[in-house]
């Protein structure tokens, strides 16, 4: 990416239509109320040539105070100090309003490259809006409608010389990378090679991590200890978090994707339109995901709607972690924990033996723990059983309690192979397959955990029968026509 651009102005002048306009996809949310739009959100942008990262951002308002619209516009600033170039929107219907002449002066002051530009510009009843836009001392305005397109080539225009002038800025600091190699030299470290299969994680492909809960759990707080940095909004009020944010860091040396999703309460007690983009939001985060982190509240843990989001991981095939937070103003904590445990187990039976984690997000306890947890349930998720083993492994379980036999006809279990990964699948060839009970299923999933080691992951198992082999088998009996017309000649005769 060449450059970095933040999207300003107040809330409902369309800066995150712009925003989905710009990376092509739905990411941010979107709706006619003002100030949904709250977190910082990236995403890598394309505008003809140009490739460049792009920044939405809560709507500017004039509040300095403590107050989430106070603490909403630090943020909206930090954007503003981290970004190459701002783009100011305003409502080229509304006008220039008071609080856009104080903006206006604040980016002025913040940013070397501020670029302005009147949203909402389609039609005759924004021309005032427009002309209005140059008392800002901005420069000329250009005329844009995120909502259809309009007016992304005058953007471009401005974009260019920026643009290149960043590229000779990045290539005049680009450090020097060739290097001389002896490639008569031996490997001091070739004894030491670990011949385990290393797992596809790279800062090309980072593992994606969702963080899920309760409105109020203290996933946004967790996310702002893990990355060292205050990037996400926080606060006392439940549900701050609207859109699934993703964000990229390197933790304890793991390159991570991570997504902070909003608060899920009961379908029943989401009424508001808003809430029910956001919930459907944070479920996608964890369909994308490939470790899903259940965050519960130490005070309130495994309530009714914890259990929902946790089966809602495991029917989604997601490697599962439960993170118990607010563990740093817990009294009682051996009998707390003990408690949980057993909870955990009876209610949460699907994921018998996932990670149960203790931590604080608040203070950063048990963070670590937490990492190494994930990468286990990573490693876990991805394990790969040879067909050999299985076998001999599926013959001891038959030995120690065989299948049942419905209407006296006992099934037979031929073999078993593993056909997948992420999550482990297992397929066992078998006659009568329909026939097959659920508790046994369950007796071959549970050995499957404890002998290979694959706790809390889930595994999918699939009886399929093998058929007959016989290619006449279910067709039609029937004369060859040559022999027919033997048989009515020798009839005739």
């Amino acid at each position: 990416m060449s450059f970095t651009l933040a999207i300003v102005g107040r809330p409902n002048v369309g800066k995150s239509t712009l925003f989905n306009r710009l990376v092509g996809k739905k990411l941010a949310l979107v709706d006619d109320q003002p100030g949904v739009t709250r977190d910082l959100r990236e995403g890598e942008a394309r505008l003809g040539d140009l490739r460049f990262t792009v920044i939405d951002t809560a709507g500017l308002e004039d509040a300095n105070d403590d107050s989430l619209q106070g603490r909403m516009r630090r943020l909206t600033e930090r954007a503003v100090d981290m970004a190459d170039i701002c783009l100011f929107m305003i409502d080229a219907r509304a006008g220039v309003t008071p609080t856009d002449m104080i903006f206006a002066e604040i980016l002025r002051k913040r940013s070397a490259h501020v670029i302005l530009a009147a949203n909402k510009g389609e039609g005759a009843a924004a021309d005032a809006g427009v002309i209005e836009a140059w008392s800002l001392g901005l420069g000329e305005p250009i005329r844009l409608s995120a909502e259809h397109g309009e007016g992304l080539n005058d953007l471009y225009t401005q974009l260019m010389p920026l643009a290149d002038e960043f590229a000779k800025r990045a290539e005049s600091h680009a450090p020097e990378v060739e290097v001389d190699i002896d490639l008569d030299e031996e490997d001091e470290d070739e004894d030491n090679f670990d011949a385990r299969p290393s797992l596809s994680i790279s800062p090309n492909k980072p593992m994606q991590i969702a963080v899920v809960g309760r409105p109020n759990a203290g996933k946004s707080t967790l996310i702002n200890k893990i990355i060292g940095e205050d990037r996400l909004l926080t606060g006392p009020e439940a549900g701050i978090t609207r859109d699934a944010i993703s964000l990229r860091t390197d933790w304890s040396g793991t390159p991570v994707r991570i997504f902070d999703t909003a608060g899920m309460r009961k379908k029943a007690k989401v009424q508001d339109k808003l809430e029910k983009l956001s919930v459907s939001d944070g479920l996608r985060a964890v369909k994308f995901a490939e470790v899903v982190v259940v965050l519960l509240d130490a005070a309130i843990p495994f309530e009714q709607q914890d259990l929902r989001i946790a089966d809602l991981a495991e029917r989604e095939g997601r490697a599962v972690v439960v993170a118990v937070n607010k563990w740093d103003i817990e009294d009682e904590k051996q009998q707390k924990l003990k408690d949980l445990k057993e909870a955990f187990e009876r209610l949460l039976p699907q994921l018998r033996g996932a990670p149960l984690i203790t931590v604080s997000a608040k203070t950063g306890r048990g963070l670590e723990r937490l990492h190494d947890a994930i990468l286990r349930a990573y490693d876990v998720w991805n394990r790969r059983v040879s067909t050999a083993q299985l076998n001999r492994w599926l013959a001891g379980m038959l030995e120690q309690h065989p299948p049942p036999a419905p209407q006296g006809k006992r099934i037979k279990l031929r073999y078993m192979t593993q056909a997948k990964t992420r999550p482990p699948g297992f397929v066992v060839m078998c006659s009568h397959p329909d026939k097959m009970p659920d508790s046994y299923s369950r007796y071959l999933v549970n050995g499957l955990r404890e002998d290979f080691e694959m706790p809390g992951t889930p595994i999918r198992l699939t009886m399929r029968g093998q058929g007959d082999k016989n290619p006449y088998k279910g067709r039609k009996k029937s004369t060859p026509s040559r022999l027919r017309k033997h048989l009515k000649g020798r009839s005739a005769d």
